[in-house]
Parts: C-alpha cells; sequence; structure tokens
C-alpha cells in the first residue's frame, strides 16, 4: 500500500471550476474520507487520483511517483462505485476473478485468491450464485471482493454505501471500516454524509465550492473548525453562531457578545469587524445565574437528552440539555459557554479567528 500526495490539483470544464488548487496527503494505511455537498468537487477529486480524469494543472504522487497524466491501468488502483458496476451475466465467483484472468493469472492461483477473499468478505455460501438476485448488501461485498482480490495499492470508493437503505447503511460501514483494519490498505472515500465520515474516515478533507475548506482528524474538525462552513456542515444540530459586530484585541480571552462578556481562547490576533461566537449544543449549559439570557423557544426529546431552542439578542440557537432538566416553553434562562469549547469567526470571510485553541489547525 501507499501514501498518495496531492499537490495544487486543479480541474476546470471550460468555464466550469471543479477543483481549485487542492493540496493534502493520504498517509499509507490512511482511511481517508472526501466530504462535502453535492458539487463540491470531491468526485471529480477520486478520479483524478484514479485517473479517470486528467488534472487541468497539479501534481499526483503514489507511492513517491508522479502520476497525474499515466492511465488508470499503469496506477494499481482500484475503484469501487455507488452502483456496483458488475458484469450481470456473471456469477460471483466469475465476476471477483475477472480482473485476475484478464491478466493472465494461472487458474489454481485465481481460485485461491478468490477463495480467500470470499472469505475475508463472508461470501463464501453465494459464490455460484448470479448477482442479479443478491442483495443490495451482496452485491456491494462482490464489487469490494472485485476490488480487494487485484491487491491494488490503493482504493478509491465513490459512494459505494449510496444506494443502501439507512439501518444496512450504517452496518456496511462499520463491516467496510474492519475489513480495513484488517487490510491496512489505503482507502480514499467519498460521502456526502458527515456522519458516516466521522464514524470511519481516520483524516478528513471538508470540500465546497471546488475548495478544500479543512483537513484533519474528525475529532480536529469537530473541535476546532476552520471555517463556519465546517462548523455547519459537521455535527447535528450543527454549531450555533451568534452574530455580533465587536472588537478583539490581541491576547484578549473574553469578548462582548450584545453588551456581555464572554469567555473565549487567547486570541493570536486582533480584530474588529462583523464576528460570529460559534458553539456547539451539548457546550451551552443553562444557569439562572449566568449573564447571557435567553428565551426558551421549544424543546425536542432524544431519550437521554433534549434539544432547546432559544432566542437570543444574536439570534436563535440550540442547546443539548439532559433530559431531566426543566426547561419551559416561553421562560427565559441564562446561558453559560465554556472558552475552551468556543470558535470566534470573521463573517466576512467565514473564517476561524486564530486563537490558543485552534492554533495549527486551520488547514485549507
Amino acid at each position: 500500500m501507499a501514501q498518495i500526495v496531492i499537490k495544487n490539483l486543479k480541474k476546470q470544464f471550460g468555464d466550469f471550476m471543479a477543483v481549485r488548487e487542492s493540496s493534502f496527503t493520504i498517509e499509507d494505511g490512511e482511511f481517508f474520507m472526501l466530504l462535502g455537498p453535492s458539487g463540491c468537487g470531491k468526485t471529480t477529486t477520486l478520479r483524478m487520483i484514479a485517473g479517470l480524469e486528467l488534472p487541468t494543472s497539479g501534481e499526483i504522487y503514489l507511492d513517491g511517483e508522479e502520476i497525474s497524466q499515466r492511465p488508470p491501468s499503469e496506477r494499481d488502483i482500484a475503484f469501487v462505485f455507488q452502483m456496483f458496476a458488475l458484469y450481470p451475466h456473471m456469477n460471483v465467483r466469475r465476476n471477483i476473478s475477472y480482473p485476475l484472468v484478464s491478466q493472465g493469472m494461472p487458474k489454481t492461483a485465481v481460485q485461491a485468491k478468490v477463495a480467500e477473499v470470499a472469505g475475508i468478505l463472508g461470501i463464501e455460501d453465494i459464490l455460484d450464485r448470479p448477482v442479479g438476485g443478491l442483495s443490495g448488501g451482496d452485491r456491494q461485498r462482490v464489487a469490494l471482493g472485485r476490488a480487494i482480490v487485484r491487491e491494488p495499492k490503493a482504493f478509491m470508493m465513490d459512494e459505494p454505501l449510496g444506494a443502501l437503505d439507512a439501518e444496512f447503511r450504517e452496518h456496511m460501514a462499520e463491516e467496510l471500516r474492519a475489513l480495513h483494519d484488517r487490510m491496512g490498505a489505503t482507502t480514499v472515500y467519498v460521502t456526502h454524509d458527515q456522519l458516516e465520515a466521522m464514524q470511519m474516515g481516520d483524516k478528513i478533507v471538508v470540500m465546497n465550492n471546488a475548495v478544500v475548506e479543512q483537513f484533519g482528524t474528525p475529532q480536529e474538525i469537530y473541535d476546532k473548525p476552520a471555517t463556519m462552513f465546517v462548523a455547519d456542515f459537521i455535527g447535528s444540530p450543527s454549531m450555533n453562531f451568534l452574530k455580533f459586530h465587536g472588537k478583539l484585541a490581541g491576547g484578549a480571552s473574553e469578548v462582548s457578545v450584545h453588551d456581555v462578556r464572554c469567555a473565549v481562547p487567547t486570541s493570536r490576533e486582533p480584530f474588529e469587524g462583523d464576528m460570529a461566537f460559534g458553539v456547539r449544543p451539548e457546550h451551552i449549559e443553562l444557569s439562572d445565574a449566568a449573564d447571557f439570557r435567553a428565551e426558551v423557544l421549544a424543546t425536542e426529546y432524544l431519550g437521554t437528552t433534549q434539544i432547546v431552542t432559544l432566542r437570543t439578542a444574536g439570534g436563535d440557537i440550540k442547546a443539548r440539555i439532559p433530559s431531566h432538566q426543566v426547561a419551559r416553553t416561553g421562560e427565559t434562562v441564562g446561558l453559560n459557554f465554556k472558552a475552551s469549547t468556543v470558535t470566534l469567526f470573521d463573517r466576512q470571510s467565514g473564517r476561524a479567528l486564530k486563537s490558543e485553541l485552534n492554533e495549527g489547525v486551520l488547514h485549507g
């Protein structure tokens, strides 16, 4: 398996910019997620790595070799599509063995490899069945088997679980991550589902409008978002933004949000202008003693927790609190925000302001 390095990758279709100057590194053996909304450039990036699209400019390195202009057949990369792309006239065994047969591998070696892969995927009992009668989950296992049997340097997966229903999709996500861990393969996986990315990925690239907004571990991206887009896209409910106009001195650890002094991570640079005070719902505490006040608009019971919708001077926000805590619609409550959970944003650029909390992780 191998490291993949992307340097200043760009793809343009006429006047449309699909990918703009992307740079990141996928380490050997990582399960790497390309995450973002439809049309953000994530699938185009994956296709350029696989060789199905040639970049307009930029470099792609696989195992230390520059491959950006090489055809797919010379890249030693296996691609798994969302819609399985199986041969309908072949049974499971022949579908899996096809890449090896086309390479001229001896029959006994092919049989041994197919048996090995079938054992890994738990599909030994369906090897002689036609693919047309299989469930979506079994067809996806067959598609994975056809990719695995080649033993490529890297796997490219374009929303491979997208065609499955929600319950089985979660089960297959667990299986796919476990399979990756057993094989130690470098895997690049495209998804628009932030929960899937957080559940499965070692590292995540978040893309939006052809640009890499941020890359890092799931924990870094959740706790230290580089932009308002990332903060809003990751999390359910997503991060709250209290909007205000203010001034922040270099080294300050407080900021005035609608005339209430609120603690924030120590700033690394001065700023004055339109800001957003970002805090996740689970990091808001309801307290009668707090100076920052809000009106309870609604509550949503979720079992062990409840989501409380609150109206503040900076806009409506949501808090996740214990289900046993009382929050009555119409009452006014105080809100506490722990400094280490807060991110300040420049609302004009959308980017996080540098602080002791996020120093060194604002990629993109």
